[in-house]
């Protein structure tokens, strides 16, 4: 592995385990081992009974919120609805996740299905943008220049992607960890808007053309019926109101969802050689917790593992931590762990560490 790794983020164990000698034999064989006994353990087998009982409830409880924002009608409470519907679009969120990652079927034509309909028309976000975004963050997690989730964006993940910034933005980024969780307000929004430049996007085979065009379909469905039930039930004012309460809190639960797994974490340049099973542990986060937490997250909290075998069924991941962490520990492989607010803390000390170039420098801001 290369020594030039460019922060290890909170987790003080990190920065030994760089330098520590690896097992004897090929490094390759390191992951090899562990998957064998993730396989034996019967980890990777598909769970159709879990996922049939979780898409089961999980429609129910989209289909009765609806429900209950059509029987209340012209009213203030609904923005009690909103903030529930925002709870609901956000574990329609994970079940999508799931499918994307093969995890719900042994069919990727009906994993795909289930995804398009729970991103696309239930929630209004494009899968297969989401999917192809979400794949390259896999294989390259925290790899500047490589992995999209740490580009530089309205958030600076690198001191490098901080230091050439001016004006606005270098005002953004000198700020960024005061303005992080206010910004998640704005996620949502985001995703739908990417999701739909994404489908605007005539590149690509006639294979892609044609599967935009299924995905604009299903969007378009969901945003007009979205928008009409809105304006048709609610008062103009209810409505707009309704829906930034709405979208805003969606995006904030997914931000946060999302936001402990990998931020502050170990990040690698360009040139750095690191094997698949170290670059998936050093670069994750789990988050210490319970059932509870297991369904908050939709299992993202078991972010080592999830990376490590991305295909595993989401109630296996629980299962499979202890080996996984005793088989780091056996490796003098650093294994991160938090609780889930001291996570953000940590994200926000990476992202106003970040910005500290900027705080040096008030002059280009200007």
């Amino acid at each position: 592995m290369s020594t030039d790794i460019i922060n290890w983020g909170a987790d003080p164990a990190a920065r030994h385990a760089e330098t520590a000698k690896p097992p004897s034999g090929a490094r390759g064989s390191d992951y090899a081992a562990l998957s064998r006994e993730v396989k034996q353990r019967g980890l990777l087998k598909r769970r159709p009974g879990y996922y049939s009982v979780k898409v089961g409830a999980n429609l129910l409880l989209l289909a009765a919120g609806w429900t209950a924002f059509a029987l209340i009608g012209q009213s203030w409470w609904q923005l009690l609805t909103a903030a529930f519907l925002a709870v609901m679009f956000t574990q329609t969120g994970f079940i999508g996740h799931d499918a994307g990652h093969h995890q719900i079927a042994g069919s990727k034509r009906v994993n795909n299905l289930l995804g398009r309909v729970h991103a696309d028309l239930l929630i209004g976000l494009s899968y297969g943008w989401w999917i192809a975004k979400h794949n390259r963050h896999h294989s390259h997690p925290n790899h500047v220049d490589r992995d999209p989730d740490i580009a530089d964006g309205a958030i600076a993940f690198t001191e490098d992607h901080a230091r050439v910034r001016s004006g606005a933005y270098a005002w953004l980024a000198r700020h960024q960890a005061w303005l992080f969780f206010p910004m998640l307000l704005l996620e949502g929004l985001a995703l739908h808007v990417a999701g739909v430049r994404a489908l605007l996007d005539r590149t690509g085979s006639a294979t892609s053309r044609t599967t935009k065009v299924a995905e604009a379909s299903l969007m378009t469905v969901h945003l007009g019926g979205y928008l009409a039930a809105l304006f048709l039930v609610l008062t103009p004012v209810q409505a707009v109101v309704f829906l930034a309460v709405h979208q805003g809190l969606f995006g904030l639960y997914m931000g946060c969802s999302f936001a402990p797994n990998h931020k502050g974490m170990a990040l690698f340049g360009k040139d750095d050689k690191v094997d698949f099973l170290r670059r998936q542990v050093l670069t994750s986060r789990n988050i210490r917790g319970h059932r509870l937490t297991d369904f908050a997250l939709g299992g993202l909290n078991y972010q080592i593992e999830h990376h490590l075998f991305p295909s595993m069924p989401r109630p296996s991941l629980r299962h499979a931590q202890e080996i996984v962490r005793t088989y780091c520990a056996r490796h003098g492989i650093a294994y991160h762990e938090t609780g889930l607010f001291d996570s953000y803390a940590q994200v926000l000390r990476h992202l106003h560490e970040v910005g500290g170039p900027l705080r040096l420098r008030p002059e280009l801001e200007y």
